[in-house]
């Protein structure tokens, strides 16, 4: 979780890969802890094709039963089907705003939403532009997408920087 927090939440992310890495990860951990799918990464990596959308997008049933049995991720049906049926909904938001990218960047007007948290008691677990994001992605077709989940997405892809601003990572991401 150090290095997670050290090395990667926060950061500015503007690669769709990573992009859908994140929207499949944070799907697969509704209802469960950030610490239980970070420890099942790599089986994620090597089960969704390196998190290349236009490969899962091409799932079948029989990729989905390989899936369900797969130690090395959370087999839960729903949420599987949820990261196919997301690549192919990722893919067509691609077509339609050139990438992903662009596409979730502009909740934010282009620009990180940099918070001044000063106590963990502060930090929300959603926001009005993740409301806003997860409504429009749930009207292209995509699930597992709720406002808490596309906050958690923001924060770990640093659409916003909730870094407690006595965090060394705060002062790296802003400047100051």
């Amino acid at each position: 979780m150090r290095a997670y927090h050290d090395l990667e939440w926060g950061t500015p992310v503007h690669d769709d890969r990573v992009h859908f890495e994140f929207l499949v990860l944070e799907g697969a951990q509704a209802g469960l802890s950030w610490r239980t799918i970070l420890h099942r990464r790599e089986g994620y990596r090597r089960a969704f094709a390196g998190f290349d959308p236009q490969v899962v997008a091409a799932f079948d049933h029989r990729q989905i039963a390989e899936l369900l049995q797969d130690s090395g991720i959370i087999r839960n049906r729903a949420k599987i089907r949820a990261a196919v049926g997301n690549a192919r909904a990722f893919l067509e938001v691609q077509a339609s705003a050139c990438s992903f990218d662009a596409f979730i960047w502009s909740f934010v007007g282009g620009a990180p939403k940099v918070n001044r948290w000063t106590s963990d008691r502060e930090v929300p677990s959603v926001s009005p532009e993740a409301q806003a994001l997860s409504a429009a992605l749930k009207k292209r077709g995509f699930t597992f997408v709720g406002p808490t989940v596309m906050y958690a997405h923001m924060q770990a892809c640093g659409l916003v920087n909730d870094h407690l601003v006595e965090c060394f990572r705060y002062r790296q991401l802003t400047g100051g």
